[in-house]
């Protein structure tokens, strides 16, 4: 049965499931299509940090445009610009045992693309959630759905997974920014062009 998560809220990932290794992070959200004509596409990320809450090289950052990171630990599953469907819209891979040394966490994040031009926000997503599953055994261990009423954010850090000793943890965040990825990449120390 999986842990259903409110805001805030930190669970273990491997204290009840020793031997936990590959965990697949999946994130997904419905359109609101009374609220605009347009189409949105969110794009989910992962943020690997240090101690000190920043990514220690830009590879740290994995998203559409970076699937894999070097150290093979966080892969992206690619792109999905509609969201439309049941399930999961965008799904990251994390091998726990080879997430290097230096992590001490991972944010989830997803913001949404071109969103100013757009003028979209995520008042206009309904249903976020972000959820864990085992990907040996395909069995779900912890959920969170948003539930919140973001009304002018354009970029969500929905979770972290982090390091607590020998533990890997979870942590609901579900906390929403202006001005998108760059501000998202700014917060995480992320270079952006």
């Amino acid at each position: 049965m999986p842990v259903s998560l409110k805001k805030g809220q930190k669970v273990s990932l491997t204290k009840d499931n020793p031997g936990l290794k590959n965990v697949v992070v999946g994130l997904g959200w419905d359109i609101n299509v009374f609220d605009t004509g347009g189409e949105f596409d969110l794009d989910a990320a992962a943020f690997m940090l240090g101690e000190n809450g920043k990514v220690t090289k830009s590879e740290d950052f994995v998203f559409y445009g970076n699937l894999v990171h070097p150290s093979q630990s966080v892969q992206h599953m690619g792109d999905n610009r509609t969201g439309a469907g049941e399930g999961d819209d965008e799904q990251i891979k994390i091998d726990l045992t080879k997430v290097p040394a230096e992590i001490s966490k991972i944010a989830f994040t997803a913001t949404i693309y071109e969103a100013e031009a757009r003028r979209q926000n995520f008042g206009q997503v309904a249903n976020a959630f972000i959820r864990i599953y085992n990907e040996e055994t395909g069995e779900e261990l912890l959920r969170y759905d948003l539930g919140e009423d973001f009304s002018i954010e354009t970029a969500v850090v929905f979770g972290e997974l982090y390091k607590n000793g020998a533990e890997w943890k979870f942590n609901a965040i579900g906390s929403g920014y202006q001005g998108g990825l760059a501000a998202l990449c700014g917060s995480f120390g992320v270079d952006v062009e």
